[in-house]
């Protein structure tokens, strides 16, 4: 029999080799939408939307809703503005710690999540906040390294035809990647003007 897990999601592309790895391993992923951070509220809703779409129709996974407090992501997370190390910490907090709350609530001993999928996560810095908090909570984290699946993941989000957003969420991370497109683009024009 298949071990129960509540499973924090991100996003319908970061849930899809997370759900199939876990499957295989011997778990019960049920995911967990716990993402107060996404800005603005219309790509909140369409990520989630994503989720629910492709968790109902194509995955048959479940899906629960956790409580989406910006309020506390803008007293928490949102204080430390352009210092991503600090402001990702506590932004992987606030979500994985209502993660953790409900996975009690539900009766779950088993938690992970999907933002070890992404390269452009803080990995380490996740991983310890998700052990520090489960364990605090009585929970045994499920800490997987699902960045080499990455690859998969875009190629067969993009054969499903997921909407595939291109930053984490927060107005912070959208400025960031903003920035790092426009640096790729320049270094791209100055290597052909050679």
């Amino acid at each position: 029999m298949a071990t129960p897990l509540l499973l924090h999601a991100c996003c319908g592309p970061c849930s899809l080799e997370p759900v199939r790895l876990l499957r295989e391993e011997g778990f019960d992923p049920v995911i967990c939408w716990v993402n107060p951070n996404i800005q603005p509220v219309e790509e909140h809703d369409r990520r989630l939307q994503v989720l629910l779409d492709w968790a109902k129709n194509v995955a048959k996974v479940p899906v629960v809703t956790g409580e989406c407090d910006r309020d506390a992501w803008e007293r928490g997370p949102a204080r430390f503005g352009s210092d991503r190390p600090q402001r990702c910490r506590a932004c992987y907090a606030l979500r994985l710690a209502e993660t953790c709350r409900i996975a009690r609530r539900e009766g779950f001993a088993h938690v992970s999540t999907t933002l070890a999928v992404s390269p452009y996560q803080l990995f380490d810095t996740c991983s310890e906040v998700l052990d520090k908090l489960a364990r605090a909570n009585g929970l045994t984290p499920v800490i997987r390294d699902f960045r080499p699946y990455y690859p998969e993941a875009t190629r067969l989000s993009r054969e499903l035809k997921m909407y595939r957003q291109n930053y984490c969420g927060c107005r912070f991370s959208a400025a960031e990647a903003a920035l790092e497109r426009a640096r790729a683009r320049d270094a791209r024009k100055a290597a052909k003007s050679k």
